[in-house]
């Protein structure tokens, strides 16, 4: 697999450098948004089952990236 602390968003100046977040948080975010906006009633459903959403979105962002690496 690859570097999963790869920056998603670096940025570099004279001055210094932001290392932005990974491109696995960024990956799994897009999925949990995703899943989310596709969920009805989700303010109750979200609540009950927020780890496991975290969790399953951190697995496909593993997966994303391990398909990435193939490259």
């Amino acid at each position: 697999m690859t570097d999963t602390s790869a920056p998603a968003f670096p940025s570099s100046s004279v001055t210094h450098d932001i290392p932005g977040m990974t491109l696995r948080d960024w990956f799994a975010g897009q999925v949990l948004n995703g899943v989310i906006s596709s969920i009805k009633d989700h303010d109750v459903w979200i609540e009950e089952h927020a780890a496991y959403l975290a969790k399953a979105s951190y697995q496909i962002a593993d997966a994303m990236l391990a398909e990435r690496s193939k490259r």
